[in-house]
């Protein structure tokens, strides 16, 4: 009977992972999984950025640490072409014709191929047309990446 320990699993390119997670620019939480049921996600799949995606990497199974990523760095920069007026009538076809929108609420649209889908924060209201900001709510800002690995496949 041999008594070496297992060594944890180690976060590598591809991995499964279950985790804890916090996301937080400098107005607070974007996303923060703490209170409630760990995420579940692979890496390499687009659901974290890349840039955060480098921070795992390397980490053992059981780890919790936190990191600061520099302005731009985890979302990239805000780029102003995101920044788009979407018509009242597209608006109509894609969702509920009597749907109000107001300045700060997040609006999720259907990829083009329908298989996915996307979020712009609605930034201006006009009677004809809505201005929507697709860009990532932290692109352009430092962000604040708290992780907790519960399982690493």
């Amino acid at each position: 009977m041999s008594s070496a320990s297992i060594s944890p699993a180690v976060v590598q390119p591809g991995s499964f992972l279950t985790l804890h997670y916090r996301l937080a620019g400098p107005a607070g939480d974007i996303i923060n999984t703490f209170a409630g049921k760990p995420a579940t996600l692979s890496l390499g799949t687009g659901e974290l950025s890349p840039a955060v995606e480098e921070r795992l990497i390397g980490l053992a199974e059981g780890t919790r640490t936190r990191f600061e990523l520099p302005a731009g760095a985890a979302f990239g920069e805000r780029n102003p072409h995101m920044q788009q007026w979407v018509a009242r009538r597209l608006l109509a076809e894609l969702g509920d014709p009597d749907e109000q929108y107001h300045v700060g609420d997040v609006v999720q649209f259907p990829t083009p191929d329908g298989q996915g889908r996307y979020a712009g924060s609605v930034q201006q209201v006009k009677d004809e047309a809505v201005l929507f900001d697709f860009n990532h709510p932290l692109a352009g800002q430092p962000v604040t990446f708290e992780v907790q690995l519960i399982g690493v496949l």
